[in-house]
């Protein structure tokens, strides 16, 4: 078996709503899905997060060396391309455009074996993932404090144990809207807060401080990625857990994370940091270190499907205990029609958990027509 082909397909959705988070507006999704063909005629499906255009260009410069390569040899492929990359693209798009494929070669693996990819991974731990609803964005118009604790007490009805909400808009509007939330949803349900590296050291502390008594879960990328020092100044500052990563590629960057103890939730995004290959070893490494581990994934339901598989395979995050804490999957909410049409089965939860798909490969069927439907005028 040979790849025969690599396609690209550069997607993109306009919203009726547009949301935001702490740096930029949403009005329309976009979303890069990578397509292996092999001279057998299986297909493989991946998913690249990051710019869609560029990292497709990327992809197109991939493409003469993967052609008449094995699919099945995905570690000797996924070191030859970082290799030769290397002098220019160790982060950044040569890197998200590199985790498309992989996750493309992986489906591609498990459809020839007849295995979904947890099997090939190490066999599952979990049939079924714990998921936390990702929304609470900001709005064009309407009081945040009440639109955002309706939001999360409909993540609460519909089952979810655990909800994340976007501050980043100032220290005072984010007190408020934590506060909202936290009196909305109650005690017992899970609360996180992503700032999307909106403040620095000085301002991340000075909201940790204010919010720290409501039992946040974790406070996730309060300060820019690449400073890593102001990241441990706000850990030893504040009794909340930190959280990033989904701007960290590699084992090589988190390497450095893990050394200097920045964080204690490491967050690689599968489609972005260096597909299933490289973050099952990532994972593993924050195993050794004692950190937590919590994949980024904000994609289409390629992108849902690989979290889940390696999900399904990582031990606990403690020690085995008689109530072991497990690792949970980050399930969007917001508008995103390419994710709602583009699989033949949608991805759904139940009561806040998702099974594993059991399928070969990714265990996930594509609707081609979407793939049109779609499609970003060049």
């Amino acid at each position: 078996m040979k790849i025969a082909d690599i396609r690209t397909h550069v997607l993109e959705a306009e919203l009726d709503q547009p949301f935001s988070y702490s740096r930029a507006w949403y009005a329309k999704r976009a979303s890069l899905i990578v397509e292996v063909v092999t001279d057998t005629g299986i297909v493989g499906w991946g998913e690249s997060y990051g710019p869609a255009a560029i990292n497709a260009a990327v992809i197109k410069h991939f493409r003469p060396f993967l052609i008449g390569q094995d699919p099945m040899r995905t570690e000797w492929i996924w070191k030859e391309l970082y290799a030769s990359y290397r002098d220019h693209g160790q982060k950044g798009s040569v890197i998200q455009g590199l985790s498309g494929v992989d996750i493309a070669l992986w489906d591609i693996k498990g459809k020839f074996l007849n295995q979904p990819i947890h099997a090939l991974l190490g066999g599952w731990q979990r049939k079924s993932v714990a998921a936390y609803a990702t929304g609470l964005y900001r709005r064009e118009s309407g009081d945040p404090v009440d639109y955002l604790a309706e939001e999360a007490m409909g993540y609460c009805a519909e089952g979810f144990g655990a909800v994340k909400l976007k501050v980043g808009f100032g220290i005072e509007t984010d007190r408020k809207a934590v506060e909202a939330v936290r009196q909305a949803i109650g005690p017992d349900i899970g609360l996180m807060i992503d700032a999307n590296h909106a403040y620095d050291a000085v301002s991340a502390i000075s909201l940790g401080r204010k919010v720290e008594h409501l039992d946040i879960g974790w406070f996730e990328e309060p300060i820019p990625p690449e400073d890593i020092a102001g990241h441990i100044e706000v850990k030893r500052a504040l009794t909340i857990p930190l959280a990033g990563g989904e701007c960290e590629f590699t084992r090589y960057g988190f390497r450095d994370i893990m050394v200097r103890r920045a964080i204690d939730i490491v967050q690689p995004d599968i489609c972005s940091a260096g597909g299933l290959s490289e973050c099952k070893k990532i994972a593993d490494m924050a195993g050794a270190f004692g950190i937590r581990f919590a994949p980024h994934v904000w994609g289409t339901g390629i992108a849902i499907a690989a979290g889940l598989h390696l999900l399904s395979v990582l031990p606990d995050l403690t020690p085995p205990s008689l109530v072991p804490q497990e690792p949970m999957l980050e399930f969007d909410r917001t508008a995103h029609p390419v994710r709602a049409e583009l699989l033949v089965d949608r991805i759904e939860h139940e009561n806040g958990w998702v099974a594993v798909p059991e399928g070969p490969g990714l265990g996930v069927e594509i609707n081609r027509s979407v793939l049109e439907r779609y499609r970003k005028a060049a």
